[in-house]
């Protein structure tokens, strides 16, 4: 259905700007942390980031929705964004592998949006005073109104997100359920149960349900054990994911290399992601503010006791550096696109990043003791990775694992499928 541009919509924000434009999308009021995303592609992959949950996206790149949308780019099972503001929305698009529209999609997420805005005036604006909370309506034109809800919309400092975004149980993911994407991988795979959930977490793209395991019993990862070793095969590395709202494409670097993965919900205890026995640890990205996240303190702080390899990202990075009682700050307005430069101190080279973050690891707080600064953001100085002293982990606060990319920075995969070989040799 194509939307009329008869159809108004108000953006307000909480320093009383007001601004008009007309509705997409679902008709409704909505809001959340207003923040902009510099990416010239990719639009579904960011809307379905779990990362901004709550948050209202604003596309710098004018032309939004030529593409379409197609299942297969989504990173969770649903769109996490609030709200959507854009500069010129397409109701049309040209792309043969699309799905369908964009408008029809963020209607049947009923994502309430808003076109015709002046996005570079409005991006100034925001990095002139900071980020502030906004609001979307395409109900009501009452501006008073509408700049006190923005007002009075919950900040993100404080607010513990990744509860809300989480799976509702474990689920484990193997090689041989992608050979259809990653066909070099030549796997063998225990039969496993169904699982529905609805969270947004989603077994993988293209796998029958049927192969998605929801259980924790041994005696399935045994079988499956055995019938590699009888085709001469090495045993699958087991890691455990911790998931705060994991993206797809995570799931799927790790399983392009090799990797058995079990997706744990946020809030699990560890004695139940132990009993798995993984080789290693991966902490995801995810939304909100990590400081009142201390059941994931706890989690991250017993991983360490087992001596084997962790690996954060995102959020991940950031409760692992908590750990060791570094500080995380919440940033004047955040990184948030897929062309950030990001300098690899150790191996001196630049790689060009994506990143979605509004807090960041204060490097006031790091000392020589506790870890080393691996990488550092060209643009502001900012800490963007961390290799810890005190345990075997290290961190990034950027996206190695970036859908449609880049891809400068993928290496970071490897690097931690290599120290859990690495560990298993050392202590077999």
């Amino acid at each position: 259905m194509h939307q009329s541009k008869t159809d108004k919509a108000i953006l307000a924000l909480a320093d009383g700007t007001v601004i008009h434009g007309y509705a997409i999308g679902h008709r409704g009021t909505t809001g959340g942390e207003l923040c902009f995303n510099t990416s010239m592609t990719g639009y579904q992959e960011i809307f379905t980031d779990p990362s901004y949950h709550g948050q209202l996206m604003m596309m710098t790149y004018p032309h939004i929705g030529n593409y379409g949308v197609s299942s297969r780019d989504d990173e969770a099972r649903k769109v996490m964004i609030s709200g959507l503001i854009v500069r010129a929305f397409s109701h049309h698009y040209s792309n043969t592998m699309a799905d369908g529209d964009l408008d029809t999609y963020l209607q049947r997420n009923r994502i309430v949006g808003i076109t015709g805005i002046d996005t570079r005036r409005l991006v100034r604006h925001i990095r002139e005073k900071g980020v502030l909370n906004a609001v979307i309506s395409s109900e009501t034109d009452n501006e008073e109104e509408l700049v006190k809800k923005a007002k009075e919309w919950p900040s993100m400092v404080g607010l513990e997100l990744a509860s809300k975004v989480t799976r509702s149980e474990p689920q484990t993911y193997k090689p041989a359920d992608f050979e259809d994407l990653f066909p070099q991988i030549s796997q063998t795979a225990g039969p496993v149960d169904e699982l529905a959930d609805d969270t947004g977490a989603f077994p993988p793209t293209g796998t029958d349900p049927a192969t998605v395991d929801s259980t924790t019993s041994q005696p399935a990862a045994a079988e499956s054990s055995k019938s590699q070793a009888s085709a001469g095969q090495q045993p699958l590395l087991k890691i455990a994911a911790i998931d705060y709202g994991i993206k797809q494409n995570i799931i799927n670097s790790f399983l392009k290399r090799g990797c058995k993965l079990r997706v744990f919900p946020a809030q699990t205890d560890f004695e139940t992601i132990i009993e798995w026995q993984p080789d290693a640890f991966f902490f995801s990205n995810g939304p909100g503010d990590p400081n009142p996240m201390d059941y994931a303190l706890e989690t991250v702080t017993k991983a360490k006791e087992t001596g084997k390899p962790l690996f954060g990202i995102c959020l991940g990075h950031q409760l692992m550096a908590m750990s060791e009682g570094m500080k995380v700050m919440k940033m004047f307005v955040g990184h948030r696109g897929a062309n950030q430069p990001v300098k690899n101190l150790r191996r001196g080279r630049v790689e060009i990043t994506t990143q979605n973050h509004g807090f960041a690891v204060d490097p006031d707080s790091v000392t020589d003791q506790l870890a080393e600064i691996t990488h550092r953001n060209l643009n502001d100085g900012t800490l963007e990775g961390l290799n810890f002293k005190q345990f075997n982990g290290f961190s990034v606060q950027y996206h190695p694992e970036a859908s449609p990319g880049p891809h400068d920075s993928s290496y970071l995969f490897d690097e931690f499928v290599t120290r859990i070989r690495k560990h298993k040799e050392e202590n077999t």
